[in-house]
């Protein structure tokens, strides 16, 4: 079996070579752009069954955001939303005869890790100015700066891994199977196949969203709270 750290290239772009991972991650990408528009563009206040669905994806992602990072989720929704259903829909191509998926493959999870990496510095610089985000490098001390700046990058590597050895061993395990047992005898393994990309899919999210609420620090639901209560007379 090939080792899925070596891919040979498709064709090229100019002196760019184009992988396979890199061809479904165009497709997928493009899948998902011609259905939020086609879904999107018909909108009503009395939903239909599709919109209804879309509302509840929508409605969960927020949640799942307000719940972790105790803000209000609009700023963070179109990243963490559209990284959860990236990750979901590559998990699931592996099902599709002939497509490996791209997250199998390390160069795919090690541009998801430093998306999130690049969103953790640019949100903690919008969140607490640019000074007040390097301060939380000194947190609680200064002494803890080489160790904080060692997080950052440790966490980082952590979801490059975590992503690729859980994709990549479900790939593996159907695989050999499939080739030793014939089609029929993996069908469970590919259901649980689909379970293990949902759950990957949603940890690789909601690291994200923790890592992106430590960056941005204090809560919008703090600042509420003391606006809300009144005044001790």
């Amino acid at each position: 079996m090939e080792s899925p750290l070596s891919l040979e290239p498709l064709f090229h772009l100019g002196p760019v070579p184009i992988t396979a991972p890199v061809v479904v991650t165009w497709a997928i990408m493009l899948a998902l752009a011609l259905f939020a528009r086609l879904a999107t563009r018909r909108l009503t206040l009395i939903p239909g069954k599709l919109q209804t669905v879309l509302e509840l994806l929508v409605t969960t992602i927020d949640d799942q955001i307000r719940d972790t990072m105790q803000r209000d989720p609009a700023p963070f929704r179109a990243l963490i939303g559209t990284i959860f259903l990236y990750v979901l829909i590559a998990n699931w191509s592996s099902l599709i005869p002939g497509i490996e998926p791209p997250t199998a493959h390390l160069e795919t999870d090690a541009a998801l890790a430093l998306i999130v990496f690049a969103a953790t510095i640019a949100f903690g610089i919008s969140g607490r100015g640019l000074r007040g985000y390097l301060a939380t490098f000194a947190e609680p001390s200064w002494v803890m700066i080489p160790l904080n700046l060692i997080e950052q990058i440790t966490r980082t590597f952590s979801l490059i891994v975590r992503l690729f050895g859980n994709v990549m061993s479900g790939v593996f395990v159907v695989g050999i199977v499939l080739s030793l047992a014939g089609l029929f005898v993996p069908i469970p393994l590919m259901a649980l196949d689909l379970l293990t990309g949902a759950v990957q899919a949603y940890i690789f999210a909601v690291l994200a969203t923790v890592f992106i609420g430590a960056a941005v620090g204090e809560t919008d639901a703090a600042v509420s709270e003391q606006k809300d209560t009144p005044d001790a007379r």
